[in-house]
């Protein structure tokens, strides 16, 4: 986002809501091939790791967990809380249990890594005055019917840090509606001119946990977070250092979304301390590369 150009940079407050930008047909087909990649799951119950954004229970779990640590060049799967009996078995149907698959949709599956690198987002990265932009990572979040975890408040920077900061934003695609009912995104409006106050960094080799925090995250006023629905093919550009959030969702309505971010790479450096779940390209990798 440092490449903004400065009307865009005050009129986004940070984010920017865009509707109708891909049709409800490549909406589907993104979540039929999702499908068929949970009906051919296959995950080791030693590997079945809840996500959370948690301070404290994100070392006690991904933080724990090699299988999150590692996934960042891997299709991997994150499961809601409460999905697994004290034997690892589920407890709920399996395609009902997932909060997230990830990190490299964008370089492992054809059809994820075709919007990825679509024209409307090459063309939105122009626009944007991106120089040499880099996908670091890729998500498919679920967000369950009456299960769908809250994300709590957070800056993605605290986990794709670099020098200088300013330099990554996330591409958040409604495959469904997001609605207040189930889940929409909430942000600070400004709080990206604000910095970071916590970082996520490796621990050195042999350590454990195998992450740490740098800082703890701030608690936020309620008041200060407005709703950012979204219909259907419509997409949300997020500021990495602004401040977001989202609620349970205890509608009886999913809140699919395939996610992506990207990183300004001229005269950028990434933390070598960042977690590998994000990963950095070496060019010229058109994988990664926009």
């Amino acid at each position: 986002f440092a490449c903004l150009n400065s009307s865009l940079h005050d009129e986004m407050d940070g984010y920017l809501v865009l509707e109708g930008v891909f049709s409800p047909e490549e909406c589907e087909e993104l979540r039929a091939r999702m499908r068929q990649i949970v009906e051919r799951m296959d995950v080791p119950s030693h590997c079945r790791t809840q996500f959370t954004t948690d301070h404290d229970e994100q070392l006690k779990t991904q933080g724990n967990a090699d299988y999150f640590i590692t996934s960042g060049d891997k299709i991997r799967f994150f499961f809601e809380k409460g999905v697994f009996d004290d034997k690892g078995e589920f407890t709920v149907p399996r395609e009902h249990s997932l909060n997230k698959v990830g990190h490299a949709l964008h370089a492992h599956e054809p059809l994820f890594k075709s919007i990825t690198h679509s024209p409307k987002i090459q063309t939105l990265g122009k626009k944007l005055g991106l120089i040499s932009p880099v996908i670091l990572q890729s998500m498919f979040i679920f967000k369950q019917p009456g299960i769908g975890g809250e994300v709590t408040p957070h800056q993605d920077a605290t986990f794709l840090y670099t020098e200088p900061l300013g330099r990554v934003m996330g591409v958040w695609i409604a495959l469904e509606d997001a609605t207040l009912h189930n889940g929409c995104l909430w942000f600070i409006p400004g709080s990206h001119n604000n910095g970071i106050t916590r970082r996520m960094v490796r621990t050195p080799k042999g350590s454990f946990p195998l992450t740490d925090f740098i800082g703890r995250e701030q608690i936020y006023d309620d008041g200060l977070f407005v709703p950012a629905p979204v219909k259907k093919g419509g997409l949300v550009l997020i500021h990495g250092e602004v401040v977001h959030r989202s609620a349970e969702n205890t509608s009886d309505a999913s809140r699919h979304v395939y996610t992506f971010h990207i990183m300004e790479s001229e005269n950028t450096c990434w933390s070598p301390e960042n977690c590998p779940w994000a990963r950095l390209p070496t060019p010229p990798s058109s994988t990664y590369y926009l």
